[in-house]
């Protein structure tokens, strides 16, 4: 485990990320964790370490140059996520509050259990809940969602919209975003009160892939009520 602290730190060091042993230690008992608990809780397709420090923790980390320098990152909300991947990272990069979101219940109580074993329980929560319901408890909470690889990133638009405060801003990123995806997202971003301010890409470190990441700002009032109805945003999306 000793090397790859060392590795994940000098990669990270690589991208212009400062990492300490102590949270590169953290976030590889995270992982550990992860595969561990994927033996019997379908989390992740990746099952060795190397791979996890790639394409789940720096993957997951390398947004955090981009949103620690946004005026407000204190409150984030991690849209979908699966076995803690961005949110307990960026968590323990940033040390800022997160809420970890998921509508599968044996994830949220695994993800649960990981914050608990990983001490993070004074800033990090998760909890068990479509995006549409939260946003009906939590309107307008949040400074900073991200979702990697949930949606289509208009849907995560609709989603998005509603949880966030004024200014707030979604960060969504995955393998590859066409065209077309782009311009579905600047329409549901506009119906939405949103807009669409940074693009950025970017390869992981050996061949790991390449990523895109988008940034989307809450600018406004949507023009439609939000949320809508569960489901609604899958079935008949917006931007098309």
């Amino acid at each position: 485990m000793e090397t790859y602290t060392s590795l994940l730190v000098d990669e990270l060091d690589a991208l212009g990320i400062p990492c300490t042993s102590d949270q590169a230690a953290l976030l590889l008992k995270h992982l550990g964790l992860v595969i561990e608990t994927n033996k019997t809780t379908n989390l992740t397709r990746i099952d060795t370490l190397e791979q996890g420090v790639y394409l789940h923790l720096i993957d997951s980390i390398i947004c955090s140059r981009s949103i620690g320098a946004l005026p407000h990152h204190q409150s984030v909300l991690d849209l979908g996520t699966g076995g803690g991947f961005p949110g307990i990272p960026l968590a323990i990069m940033l040390g800022s509050e997160t809420t970890l979101l998921d509508s599968i219940s044996k994830k949220v109580a695994a993800v649960s259990s990981f914050i608990h074993e990983l001490g993070l329980d004074d800033r990090c929560h998760a909890i068990c809940s479509r995006s549409e319901e939260l946003a009906l408890k939590m309107p307008c909470s949040f400074n900073v969602i991200v979702a990697r690889a949930v949606a289509q990133t208009n849907v995560l638009v609709e989603y998005a919209a509603p949880l966030l405060i004024d200014g707030g801003m979604l960060c969504t990123w995955k393998a590859n975003i066409d065209d077309d995806e782009i311009a579905a997202a600047e329409r549901a971003a506009t119906i939405c009160g949103m807009s669409i301010v940074s693009r950025e890409t970017y390869e992981l470190p050996k061949s790991f892939g390449h990523r895109e990441i988008i940034y989307i700002e809450k600018t406004g009032e949507p023009k439609i009520k939000l949320p809508r109805r569960n489901g609604m945003a899958t079935k008949r999306p917006l931007g098309l």
